[in-house]
């Protein structure tokens, strides 16, 4: 707990802190204030370090300071039917297989593109507060073969909390794995590789349970030194290590920098799972969607520089029926797509076309 304890106290949370590490004008800042007030701000030192203070359209930069494209009110705050498909508080079954649980509505880092931003470091309305009646659930619904403990960030939990929810679920003999969404291999690397007993908590855990954590890349520049060795760390524990990245408009929309993050990603031993296409959450639409002809051909360009392992990627959109696999167009305009996972036994691998207009985003 020392060490989650100190290095959360070390994020900073406003435009003072903020404007110690780039260079603001009084007029950004006083945009960033306003925004703040809605969407709370949370960067760790660490990651402030990695943006080049002279550079405005810095990928970092944008990743973690406000725009004012967040106030503009468009989009939609639970963009894939989260309330529809809680069956306890904190805790949803959409997908026939998987469970989810929402274990906090804390992040080290705020990433201004989130789907969440109606709840994470807001409203804690929509988390976990009835664990072992998630787990009673969970092993009643025997179709039910891992869960996901999402949040918000589940490595910012305390440990004592990360080693409830390992323990609780291990001992749910259908369950194959236990899989952890978590942002801070990636923003706060040193949480995992300075925490012994995290690294214990784990270690012991896989020993029950294989853990698979899902973390999320961006970026080339969010591959550094410190995430290797937190990759490092958490693979040494056993765990399984893949990433889910976000097509992000003016962020990772490069087929030369999207290949060049999912190669590097394998080299460093974590598997690429998603291409995530954005989701016109409320506070995001603007800023950071990309339209679906054009993430088609970013994607399948990158692919012709990947290797093998990192072209295991699957081009998705998280839908409220489901995640929609985006294939690719197969004549002017048209596009074909196949449920990945679907909500509905109906859309089971169902492959569909759709006509799309040039900048459209979302189906």
């Amino acid at each position: 707990m020392a060490v989650l304890n100190r290095l959360l106290a070390e994020c900073v949370r406003d435009v003072d802190g903020l404007d110690a590490y780039l260079k603001m004008g009084p007029s950004e800042k006083e945009k960033i204030r306003e925004i703040s007030e809605r969407y709370p701000i949370c960067v760790p030192p660490y990651y402030l370090g990695l943006i080049n203070p002279e550079d405005p359209a810095d990928p970092v930069r944008r990743i973690c300071i406000p725009g004012m494209q967040e106030l503009s009110g468009t989009g939609v705050e639970d963009t894939s039917g989260e309330g529809d498909n809680t069956v306890i508080r904190g805790m949803q079954h959409k997908y026939r297989q998987t469970a989810l649980i929402l274990t906090t509505n804390q992040c080290s880092m705020y990433c201004r593109f989130c789907f969440r931003k109606r709840m994470v470091g807001y409203s804690e309305h929509e988390t976990a507060e009835h664990v072992h009646k998630m787990a009673e659930y969970v092993a009643q619904h025997t179709e039910i073969n891992n869960v996901l403990l999402s949040g918000g960030d589940a490595l910012i939990n305390p440990n004592e909390t990360i080693e409830m929810y390992l323990q609780t679920f291990s001992q749910i003999p259908t369950l194959d794995f236990i899989r952890i969404g978590t942002r801070t291999p990636v923003v706060l690397p040193m949480r995992i590789y300075e925490d012994e007993e995290l690294l214990g908590i784990l270690k012991a855990g896989n020993q029950k349970k294989q853990i698979l954590i899902v973390t999320h890349f961006n970026h080339p520049n969010e591959i550094t030194p410190q995430a290797k060795r937190a990759v490092d760390a958490l693979i040494g524990c056993g765990c399984i290590v893949r990433n889910q990245t976000v097509l992000l408009k003016g962020i990772s929309d490069d087929a030369k920098t999207l290949a060049k993050l999912l190669n590097r990603l394998v080299s460093i031993g974590v598997i690429p799972y998603y291409v995530f296409q954005c989701r016109p959450a409320r506070g995001a639409l603007d800023e950071f969607q990309v339209p679906l002809l054009k993430g088609s051909e970013v994607v399948e360009e990158a692919k012709s520089m990947m290797n093998g392992q990192a072209k295991s990627i699957h081009y998705c959109m998280s839908h409220v029926t489901g995640k929609i696999e985006i294939l690719g167009t197969i004549e002017e305009g048209k596009m074909l797509f196949k449920y990945h996972q679907a909500k509905y036994a109906k859309d089971n691998s169902r492959i569909f076309v759709q006509e799309l207009a040039k900048d459209q985003c979302w189906l």
